[in-house]
């Protein structure tokens, strides 16, 4: 039986940096013979955009050709549950990362599909760590989106029980931590 391993987080948090360290604690300290890893930010940034120029729009006023925020996120959720599904369909763990929102129950039928337990963690951190990890990459304009993910995901019902504030630790005490602790979610 394969299981799914999710970490959500608002930007800035460091779920990128935790599933690829937990990915590497997996197979070399819990000798498992392979993970596969999805990260969602791949997906999304498959979209390569222009601004809009004079002659990009119908008649009507819409825009041409490209999909609106909705949309994307739509199709990047349909793009990790359908690659998830193949990794898991061949018995293979699957350790992802991605925001979750309010797709909490695509998981959970995912992992029932499988007869997969669902292990999830919502990383946190401080509005200063947050800040200042997405000041140091460069993504500025990120970080009101940032932190409203973070007061929304803190507070969603679904999260309690499953947040792990990430504040000053190294990824060494995280990935730690979070072998230790991570607790699955019950099916839809």
């Amino acid at each position: 039986m394969a299981n799914i391993y999710f970490i959500s987080g608002p930007c800035g948090c460091g779920k990128t940096t935790l599933t690829n360290a937990l990915a590497e604690y997996m197979v070399k300290v819990e000798k498992r013979r392979q993970v596969y890893v999805i990260h969602g930010d791949d997906f999304h940034q498959g979209f390569v955009t222009r601004a809009y120029e004079e002659g990009d729009f119908w008649a009507d006023g819409q825009a041409t050709n490209q999909l609106e925020w909705l949309e994307i996120l739509k199709f990047n959720w349909e793009c990790i549950i359908d690659v998830a599904d193949k990794a898991l369909s061949r018995g293979i763990d699957v350790l992802m990362d991605y925001v979750v929102e309010d797709e909490l129950p695509l998981l959970q039928k995912l992992a029932k599909e499988h007869d997969a337990k669902l292990y999830y963690l919502v990383l946190t951190a401080s509005e200063e760590t947050i800040t200042k990890r997405i000041q140091e990459r460069g993504d500025v304009e990120m970080v009101e989106r940032a932190l409203f993910l973070k007061n929304k995901l803190d507070h969603l019902p679904e999260n309690q029980g499953h947040l792990y504030d990430n504040t000053g630790k190294t990824v060494e005490q995280e990935v730690k931590e979070v072998a230790e602790s991570m607790s699955d979610v019950p099916r839809a």
